[in-house]
C-alpha cells in the first residue's frame, strides 16, 4: 500500500488525482488531520486514516500494512524537523520500506532559510535506514500567482527577488512526479532537483500578467525589510511574511534556479508554462 501524508493538502490533492488513473483506490492510504475534509476520498474507495504530525503514535497506527509512504512537509515552518522526524520514527516502527520525501530545490546549498529544516530532515531520512529519495521541489507557480488579484487592483507587483530567474512548475506538475516515484520501483537513493522548463524574473511575470489582463502592472523591486513590512500591513502573519521575503532575497541569488530539466523528463512532458499559469489565474 501507498500512503500520503498531507493528503487533503493543496499538493497532496493533487499526488492523489494522479495516483487514482495507475493505482487501485483500495491500495492507497490518505493520511489527514481532519477526515471530514476527505469525503470525496472515501467515496473514490482511498483508505483515510487520521494522524498529526505531533502525534508519533498516530502515525505509527495510520501506517500499518504501508509498503511506501510519500511525506510531504509540513506546512508549519519552524516545527518541521520534529513533526517529520515523528513521521520517520513512526514508519520505521511500522515497516515502511520507501519513502519520498518533498524537500527544496538545490536543499544542501540554497540560500533560502527555509532550507535548515529540510536538511535536517533529509539527514534524518538518511540515519533511519529506510530505502528513500528526495523530490526536491523547486518553487510553485501558484505561490507568486496568488499575488496577481492586488497587483492587477493596485498596478504594481512587488517582491525582492531583483532580477532572480525563478524557474517555477505547478503544483499539478510537482504532483505528477511524486505519484510517478512513489508508484513506481527503481527510485531509491535517488536525488530529483525538480523544477520548471522555463526560468522567468518577477518583472516577467508582471508583464505577462499586463499582456493577458490589458491592464498595466509594473514589477517593483524592495529591499527585504520593506518587502516583509508590506504583508504584514496586508495581514499576513509576521513569519510567513518573513519566510517570503527570505525566500524572495533567495531568489535573487540564484536560489529557485535550476535548468536540469529533470522535472519534465520525470513526468514524460513538459512543465506548465508561465502563460498557460498566468491564464488560469485570470
Amino acid at each position: 500500500m501507498i500512503a500520503i501524508t498531507g493528503a487533503t493538502g493543496q499538493l497532496g490533492q493533487h499526488v492523489l488525482e494522479q495516483l487514482l488513473k495507475t493505482v487501485p483506490a483500495s491500495q492507497l492510504v490518505a493520511i489527514v488531520r481532519n477526515p471530514a475534509k476527505a469525503g470525496a476520498l472515501s467515496q473514490q474507495g482511498v483508505i483515510v486514516r487520521q494522524a498529526d504530525y505531533t502525534d508519533q503514535a498516530a502515525f505509527t497506527t495510520a501506517l500499518a500494512g504501508v509498503d511506501k509512504l510519500l511525506l510531504i512537509s509540513s506546512s508549519e515552518v519552524g516545527q518541521r524537523t520534529p513533526q517529520h522526524l515523528n513521521v520517520i520514527n513512526a514508519a520505521k516502527a511500522a515497516g515502511v520500506k520507501f519513502i519520498a520525501y518533498t524537500s527544496l530545490l538545490h536543499a544542501d546549498t540554497s540560500p533560502l532559510g527555509l532550507h535548515v529544516e529540510h536538511v535536517e530532515t533529509e539527514n534524518a531520512l538518511a540515519a533511519s535506514g529506510i530505502p528513500y529519495a528526495l523530490l526536491r521541489n523547486g518553487w510553485y507557480s501558484e505561490n507568486y500567482l496568488a499575488s496577481a488579484p492586488p497587483a492587477l487592483e493596485h498596478g504594481v507587483f512587488i517582491g525582492s527577488a531583483g532580477e532572480g530567474k525563478i524557474a517555477a512548475a505547478t503544483r499539478a506538475d510537482y504532483a505528477a512526479a511524486a505519484a510517478r516515484v512513489i508508484s513506481e520501483e527503481g527510485h531509491a537513493g535517488k536525488v530529483y532537483e525538480l523544477a520548471g522548463d522555463s526560468a522567468w524574473t518577477l518583472a516577467e511575470l508582471t508583464e505577462e500578467l499586463s499582456r493577458q489582463s490589458g491592464k498595466n502592472v509594473v514589477y517593483q523591486n524592495l529591499s527585504e525589510a520593506d518587502f516583509s513590512a508590506a504583508l504584514k500591513g496586508f495581514g499576513l502573519p509576521a513569519g510567513l511574511a518573513d519566510m517570503l521575503a527570505d525566500s524572495d532575497v533567495g531568489a535573487s541569488k540564484g536560489g529557485l534556479f535550476d535548468d536540469s530539466h529533470t522535472l519534465s523528463s520525470l513526468i514524460g512532458r513538459p512543465t506548465t508554462p508561465l502563460a498557460e499559469s498566468v491564464k488560469s489565474i485570470l
